[in-house]
């Protein structure tokens, strides 16, 4: 059976990667988390001292410099967890950790660093056998992917999806019109930013979950993954 690429992007707050995921283990494929490539990045940087954990200043120079000694993979372990690997090491605990968490952000804006990991992205996906999400990715990293998805849901729904896990973290204060606020904002950064903005590749298919059960998205993603294989 061929092995072929998938590209799922999609708004936040639409589930995108947990139907990657799950997607990747009906297939037996690698799920690429696009997140913890980033956040790899960032640990690497402050290993080696190039980023202040205080002040989030970074030492772009010399990050730059030394990205050709960033390498990230990823594989499962015996319980079949997907694992994130910075230069071979499993570092997937340690890029969880708050220290990683809050200095994530500056250097994921670094355009070299963003041009780094597109790159070994696109490396992996080369011999297909791959789910990877995120914004860009049918239309940047996977141009020619072998199916493309684009995944959506109503504002309000995803709002709604929003605030039950916030609800679930403790979280009784944050209102729903403050999350619904924040999906509208987000909504519009991601697709009017200048740098690979959010968009439908015009060759994908349009996944609106909206009033969709996981376990119906699952089927409806697996179905389109299985007609392109055995095309």
């Amino acid at each position: 059976m061929k092995k072929i690429t998938i590209a799922i992007d999609g708004h936040s707050s639409c589930g995108k990667s947990t139907m990657a995921k799950s997607l990747a283990k009906a297939l037996n494929y690698i799920y690429v988390d696009t997140g913890a490539m980033y956040r790899a990045v960032t640990l690497f940087a402050l290993r080696e001292g190039l980023m202040n954990a205080e002040t989030k200043e970074i030492n772009t120079l010399s990050l730059e410099a030394l990205m050709d000694r960033v390498n990230i993979s990823f594989a499962h372990d015996e319980n079949g967890r997907l694992q994130t690997l910075l230069n071979g090491e499993n570092v997937e605990k340690e890029i969880r950790e708050m220290t990683v968490s809050n200095c994530v952000s500056p250097i994921a804006a670094l355009p070299f660093v963003r041009e780094h990991l597109v790159a070994l992205q696109q490396k992996m996906g080369l011999e297909g056998g791959i789910v990877m999400d995120g914004r860009d990715i049918g239309t940047v990293v996977f141009p020619h992917a072998d199916l493309k998805v684009f995944v959506t849901a109503s504002a309000e729904v995803r709002a709604q999806r929003r605030l039950l896990e916030l609800q679930g973290k403790g979280d009784t204060t944050t209102t729903f019109a403050e999350v619904l606020k924040n999906v509208e904002e987000r909504d519009y950064i991601d697709s009017h930013r200048e740098v690979s903005p959010l968009r439908k590749a015009d060759d994908a298919l349009l996944l609106d979950n909206s009033h969709l059960t996981i376990p119906e998205q699952d089927e409806l993603l697996l179905k389109w993954a299985m007609e392109r294989i055995n095309a």
